[in-house]
């Protein structure tokens, strides 16, 4: 029985998709809710698993098409077998692709595979369109021709993609400059290639926070030494009982959740005319994904263990890197903690993500001179830390002391275990 691989709800609003990098290509066999091809709307990118355990037999999108909601995109044999050995080109059978590359050494050197007597053989694109004698998708065509390019390496497959392309017009060095040289010369050492609908809304949402709030910002440093204490010291131990390793951003969600119960209008959002207070802890971390970054949602921190929390940041982030992560991950944040440190950012000023009026920003810990006890001069692992906040509801005093919170729940762990 033949099924249709439907492009599934990708959200509130949300009616068109991209069809992104097919998983599985036309013959291959697919178990049950095996993914098969990645869907990517303006919010997230979606891996469309397969309804059942049968063959992919015909794909109807290729990477690139626009599509919508609903909208079947290929048709999968409930039952079937894929045939036993039978190599496969982009769903065409081993034979059809020999006789491509029988051909192929023709059509290199200027001629043509003469049909056979009595033949007619198949209409031939014109001499002059560059993927006249390849496989391609029609967005693979439209940038072929655009940059005059005859032939492109195909990618796993045998058929030419859009990512083929740009591979092919990527330099393989910087040309010397020419004095005096044309606009020309200087486009064919640029590239033009279209946002996806995923950065296309990060664009929009930063210009919208941008334009929408009263952002400012408020910097701090912690001193990280007893965290890190506490890290080597029971570190092992945690592994050896719940199975993950005892991190740095449960520690700074902790923190958040009682610094954001002391000051409740940094867990707010405007709404209109009015401010709504919000009782509940929905902190998004943001990640870098495959396909950029997200910010998905851990739900109810202020109910959860240190295990559980990095448990849940351990899963959103593998789904964010394998792009399987879903609008539900992301939706419903009050609050966001981003953690550019790991990038080895050592100080910078977070952009709000809306309609939240508040974003932590962490960043890598560094060995400072510090004065310490005694006015002794000591050597500390220390952080900057950044609050960005919507100055329209959280005034100047109640920033400074939501993140001086922050910095003694960190710098006296203790006190977030005793919860004082």
């Amino acid at each position: 029985m033949s099924i249709g691989l439907k492009v599934p709800s990708l959200g509130e609003s949300v009616t068109q998709a991209t069809v992104g990098q097919w998983l599985k290509k036309e013959g291959d066999a697919v178990q049950a809710d095996e993914p098969v091809v990645e869907v990517e709307s303006e919010k997230a990118t979606v891996a469309l698993p397969a309804p059942a355990t049968g063959v992919l037999r015909k794909v109807l999108k290729q990477s690139g098409d626009t599509v919508t909601v609903g909208e079947i995109v290929g048709e999968l044999e409930e039952g079937a077998v894929a045939a036993p050995g039978a190599a496969r080109t982009n769903g065409a059978p081993q034979a059809a692709a020999s006789k491509a590359a029988a051909a192929a050494p023709a059509q290199l050197a200027g001629g043509s595979a003469a049909p056979r007597p009595g033949t007619a053989g198949p209409p031939s694109p014109p001499a002059s369109s560059p993927a006249a004698h390849q496989r391609a998708t029609p967005a693979a065509r439209r940038m072929m021709a655009e940059h005059g390019v005859a032939e492109v390496a195909p990618g796993p497959g045998g058929t030419v993609r859009k990512e083929d392309v740009l591979r092919a017009l990527e330099p393989s060095h910087e040309p010397a400059r020419a004095p005096g040289r044309t606009d020309g010369v200087l486009a064919a050492r640029e590239r033009v290639v279209p946002m996806t609908p995923l950065r296309r809304t990060v664009a929009r949402r930063l210009l919208e926070a941008q334009e929408n709030a009263a952002i400012l910002t408020t910097f701090n440093e912690i001193d990280m030494s007893r965290v890190m204490a506490v890290r080597e010291r029971h570190g092992a131990a945690f592994l050896e009982k719940h199975g993950v390793k005892l991190g740095f951003m449960s520690f700074f969600v902790k923190a958040a959740v009682d610094a954001l119960r002391a000051f409740p209008s940094v867990n707010a959002e405007v709404r209109g005319t009015d401010v709504v207070y919000k009782d509940h802890y929905e902190i998004g971390v943001a990640v870098g994904g495959g396909k950029g970054l997200v910010v998905p949602v851990i739900r109810d921190a202020d109910a959860l263990s240190f295990a559980e929390i990095e448990k849940k940041i351990g899963e959103l982030g593998k789904k964010a890197k394998e792009n399987r992560i879903q609008m539900e991950d992301l939706e419903g944040g009050t609050f966001t903690i981003s953690n550019g440190g790991i990038y080895g950012s050592l100080l910078s000023t977070p952009i709000l993500n809306p309609p939240q009026s508040g974003i932590l920003g962490l960043h890598k810990i560094e060995k400072r001179a510090v004065v310490g006890e005694g006015d002794q001069i000591v050597v500390r692992p220390m952080m900057y830390v950044a609050l960005s906040y919507d100055h329209r509801i959280i005034d100047g005093r109640e920033a400074v002391s939501f993140l001086v919170r922050v910095k003694e729940g960190i710098e006296d762990p203790e006190r977030l275990l005793i919860e004082v």
